[in-house]
Formats: C-alpha cells, sequence, structure tokens
C-alpha cells in the first residue's frame, strides 16, 4: 500500500527475454508543497504578504485615523491647542448646516460641475475629433491645449488674477482702447464667480481633450470604415459609432470633472481667497477660511466630515447612475 507521500500510477515497461512486456504499478512522490491556485507557484501571494501591509498601514495612518479624529474632534468646541475638553455634542454640525455661506459654497462646486458637463466636456470632445489624427499639426494643437493643465493651480490663479485686474491687466488694456475705464471684475460678487468658471474650463479643457483623443484613438478604424462602406454619414458616424464606443471616456471624464469641482481650492483661493462679500466660495475654501484659518478646529472637523459624506454619496450615486453592469448587447 502506497504512503502518503506517494501515489501509484501505471507505468509501461519494456519487455526483457523470458518476461512479457505489460504495464507495472510504480509509486510516484507527490510535490512537497501544496499549491493554492497557483499562487506559490506564481509568487502572487508572496507579493501580497510583501507589498500589502505597507499600504495597509499608510492608508491607515494617512486615511483611517485622520477621518477617524475629525469625527472625535467634531463634538468638541476646541481651538487645536491642548486636548479638547469642551463637548458641545452636534452643535458644530448644526452651524455648518445653518450657515448660508456654506450653502452657497456647495452651489459654486455644482456651478462648476455644471459649466464642466455643459460647455468644457462637450467643446474638449469637439476638439478632440478634430485633431485625433496624428498628423503634425494635431500634435501642435495637442500641445498647445494641454499647456495649460501643466500650470499649478496657484500659478494658475495667479496669472489670471493679474489678467483680470482693472488697472495694468489684460482687461484692463482691452477697456484702454475704447477709451473706458476697466471693472475689477474679481472684486464684483456678481462677476467674480463667472471669472473663476471661465478660468476653470481653460485650465482643465486640455486634460479632458486629452482623455477623449486617447478614447477616439482607441476605436479600431475597420468599425468606421465599415459604417462608411454601409452609407454612414460623418456625422452618423459620429453619433452612432464613435460617441457611443467612447461611453467609458465619457464617464470617466465626468467622474474627474465631479471629484475635481468638490477638491477646488488653489486657484478660487489664489483669485479671490473666497471674496468678495464670501461669494465665491468653494466648499474646501470654506473650511479653510472658517474653520483651519480662524483656529475652530472642531467647527473644521464637523465640516470636514459633512463634506467627506457628501463625496461618498455624489460617488455612489455616481457609480449607480453611469457606472452599473449594463446588460449583453445593450446600447
Amino acid at each position: 500500500m502506497a504512503d502518503e507521500n506517494h501515489t501509484l500510477k501505471l507505468k509501461p515497461t519494456a519487455s526483457e527475454p523470458g518476461r512479457p512486456g505489460g504495464l507495472e504499478l510504480r509509486p510516484e512522490p507527490r510535490r512537497p508543497l501544496l499549491r493554492l491556485g497557483g499562487s506559490f507557484q506564481s509568487g502572487q501571494l508572496a507579493t501580497c504578504f510583501l507589498f500589502l501591509p505597507p499600504a495597509l498601514l499608510l492608508f491607515t495612518l494617512f486615511v483611517i485615523l485622520p477621518i477617524l479624529e475629525s469625527g472625535w474632534y467634531s463634538f468638541f468646541n476646541w481651538n487645536g491647542y491642548g486636548r479638547p475638553q469642551r463637548w458641545i455634542n452636534l452643535a458644530n454640525y448644526i452651524q455648518v448646516l445653518n450657515d448660508p455661506i456654506f450653502g452657497h459654497s456647495l452651489l459654486n462646486n455644482l456651478y462648476i460641475v455644471l459649466v464642466s458637463a455643459f460647455i468644457q466636456l462637450p467643446v474638449a470632445m469637439w476638439i478632440a475629433l478634430l485633431i485625433s489624427d496624428r498628423t503634425r499639426n494635431s500634435l501642435i494643437f495637442r500641445a498647445i491645449f494641454f499647456v495649460p493643465y501643466i500650470l499649478a493651480d496657484v500659478v494658475a490663479g495667479l496669472i489670471w488674477k493679474y489678467l483680470y485686474d482693472g488697472d495694468y491687466g489684460l482687461v484692463a488694456m482691452i477697456y484702454g482702447w475704447f477709451g473706458q475705464r476697466a471693472p475689477f471684475v474679481l472684486a464684483r460678487p456678481g462677476w467674480a464667480m463667472a471669472a473663476i468658471l471661465l478660468v476653470v474650463v481653460w485650465k482643465y479643457f486640455g486634460f479632458h481633450m486629452a482623455l477623449f483623443i486617447a478614447g477616439r484613438q482607441g476605436i479600431s478604424s475597420d468599425v468606421i470604415e465599415s459604417a462608411k462602406i454601409d452609407g454612414a454619414s460623418q456625422w452618423q458616424v459620429t453619433r452612432h459609432v464613435v460617441l457611443p464606443m467612447m461611453r467609458p471616456v465619457i464617464v470617466l471624464a465626468l467622474f474627474f470633472s465631479i471629484l475635481g469641482s468638490l477638491q477646488q481650492f488653489d486657484m478660487i483661493y489664489a483669485l479671490t481667497g473666497g471674496g468678495p462679500l464670501n461669494s465665491s466660495h468653494s466648499a474646501v475654501t470654506y473650511l479653510y477660511t472658517f474653520g483651519i484659518k480662524r483656529m475652530r478646529v472642531g467647527f473644521g472637523s464637523a465640516l470636514g466630515v459633512v463634506l467627506f459624506i457628501i463625496c461618498v454619496l455624489v460617488m455612489i450615486f455616481y457609480k449607480r447612475l453611469f457606472m452599473r453592469d449594463r446588460p449583453a448587447g445593450g446600447t
């Protein structure tokens, strides 16, 4: 009887003089290590053990713990010095939700999303379809449109703050051609946010255009040629072939627009600092101005928790609306 480390297997034997050939049971040793789905042999499990603990440690230290600490500090009236002691229950959250400036800052974030979705992305798509070929002229146009995205947000904000200046900026120069005195656009509550939206479109237009160009070049030319052979016009090819096949890229670009609007801080703070009269705050500049800058860490922590919940809800809604599994054969 074979032991547990060996298996019996039939082996053909060569015929010998005086002994007919046939089959013989011979023990075959097993491999010493069991394979769990091929993990030991391929090294995948060892790779997980090597790289997963440091990643989990960093994620816990810089994401999980700060979120939990913010939730704890949000129940205190605390200025950031010493240990928080003045427990005030939900007073910080009530103040956040009842503050009209915070509501207006969320409205400004919504303006950025709407401008990105209905102006920036369609125009970026149109330009991408025009210059998606690999000619030298198209490469030059791509570089021109992509340069603003390379700039840091603070640099872009300072550049446009100079251009908007009513004394010596570009706006002042244009008004001077007609003998008029230029307005200070960033000092007017009705115009400051519109000026910021223009800078947002200018800054991130090239990024979305690059995404759409990559998506367009990923479509096989055979599919487009087949549609043209069937008699489809250029608009019909774009409408019924190109755009449906670029849907994952469009969904990704819109996701980046929403995520970027919720994180918008550097450029707005460099342009207006949230002014005039707190009319151009985003949610993050509001947090910095009324929480960090004024040494109200407990209030700022409550605001951070509220923004975290808003981001989670927005992403869940977005995933269910645009990123759910589509039925096979659906359009």
